[in-house]
């Protein structure tokens, strides 16, 4: 079976042509489906949706026809002929944000949604579309905003004996927004996980078992294992699912001062692969003594660090999790022991240890936009802290009210609107 969807103010009058006469509103209805010429094309359900209450806010005419390439072309011809065009990548999701239907947060669900790579992502992105990320983020602009009312009242009786900057009404606005921003990031950064996926980067010296311990960790002979130094010469990428959670690993050449000229270019990518990962997990041997070398000029700012201490096997450590800013886990490549160890540890890193039923899905840009956004509100307290300077903290408090909309759609640019969209698929 396929659908041919259509939406429009002229929907009604290509349905009349099309089908004869329109089914009744919401309801399906056998319909011979004809050409302008009057020529049978197919049959089949015919769902009619008027106007505002569609998804696309407009008209909306579905033909449920037998399906097939031909039949499914023959009938979107039949509609352009009698005057539609067909949809751009992501139109009606578009329309139905135009419209008043969904926000933005919302229609991008929608393609979290068809994309969704797990059935916790899936179920994420149901809730996203449901409006749950989009009432945490209208939660926090209320708070801003009655805390800009408050800031500008002030500002408009400057001569009133009482301080009303100093207020403890105002401390604890400020600080209630303040819990907000946290808590929204935090759940921003675990929904951009889920959508996205988390990227973990194998790096260590030459010989170490990263090889081994990507075949290990995804049951796949992906990774060329041997006693030779340097085997790895290029980037292999593995998909794993961790109870939901996508995580993209990525094996690279051992690092060390004195390699080969290919297996140079094997360590220049790896170092490449490291500026765009989540985590890096560091495998060393277990026998080896001291911290990791420093990797901060490797690693993107948020990025994690795990430390791999592989073949336990052959040195009777355990392969428990001693934890720290950089936790280490012992493991054993050859027997298995430990990799569970460390897939809850990854899981840990990422933030989605225990996500319940709470999680939605969110994007790079909707983590951006709250950091932004949390940005102008610590500039602005920390102008009323240092200044009591209330026209900068009511400004910065307006610019953080904005970067949010961003989110849902308020206040967006056209440009942006663009981009989103176009990433959609044809007939979403």
């Amino acid at each position: 079976m396929a659908i041919v969807r259509l939406s429009g103010n002229h929907v009604a009058r290509i349905g009349e042509q099309m089908l004869g006469r329109l089914p009744p509103a919401r309801e399906a209805r056998f319909r011979v489906f004809r050409d302008r010429a009057g020529r049978r094309l197919d049959e089949g359900l015919a769902l009619y949706f008027p106007g505002p209450n569609s998804f696309t806010g407009e008209p909306v005419l579905e033909l449920h026809g037998h399906g097939g390439p031909l039949l499914v072309s023959m009938l979107v011809n039949a509609a352009r002929e009698l005057g539609a065009r067909l949809a751009e990548p992501g139109e009606f999701s578009k329309r139905a944000f135009l419209n008043g239907r969904v926000d933005l947060a919302q229609a991008e669900a929608i393609a979290d949604l068809i994309a969704a790579g797990s059935e916790q992502a899936a179920r994420a992105a149901l809730r996203s579309l449901a409006g749950e990320f989009s009432e945490r983020v209208n939660e926090l602009v209320e708070a801003l905003i009655e805390a800009r009312l408050h800031v500008e009242a002030a500002i408009d009786f400057p001569d009133e004996d009482i301080d009303f900057l100093a207020d403890a009404a105002l401390e604890a606005r400020l600080d209630g927004c303040r819990r907000r921003f946290a808590e929204l990031a935090e759940a921003a950064s675990q929904g951009r996980v889920l959508k996205d996926g988390y990227r973990a980067v194998l790096v260590g010296p030459p010989n170490v078992g990263k090889s081994s311990l990507m075949n290990r960790l995804s049951g796949e002979d992906t990774a060329i294992v041997t006693e030779v130094a340097g085997t790895t010469r290029d980037i292999l990428r593995e998909t794993l699912n961790l109870d939901g959670l996508l995580v993209e690993l990525i094996d690279t050449a051992g690092l060390r001062d004195d390699p080969g000229r290919v297996e140079e270019e094997g360590i220049r990518r790896a170092r490449r692969a490291l500026k765009d990962a989540d985590v890096c997990l560091w495998v060393q041997d277990a026998s080896a003594a001291g911290p990791p070398p420093a990797l901060d000029d490797a690693l993107p700012p948020a990025a994690k660090l795990i430390v791999v201490k592989n073949k336990i096997d052959l040195c009777g450590e355990t392969a428990a999790v001693d934890p720290g800013p950089a936790p280490t886990v012992g493991v054993s490549a050859a027997t298995g022991e430990g990799i569970d160890v460390l897939r809850e540890q990854l899981k840990e890193t990422a933030g989605l240890g225990d996500l319940g039923e709470g999680a939605f899905t969110a994007r790079a840009r909707h983590v951006d936009a709250i950091e932004r956004a949390r940005g102008h509100f610590d500039a602005g307290l920390d102008a009323l802290n240092k200044n009591r300077a209330g026209e900068l903290l009511a400004e910065e408090l307006r610019e953080a009210q904005n970067a949010l909309s961003e989110i849902t759609g308020e206040f967006t640019s056209d440009d942006l609107l663009g981009r989103i969209f176009s990433e959609f698929c044809i007939g979403k």
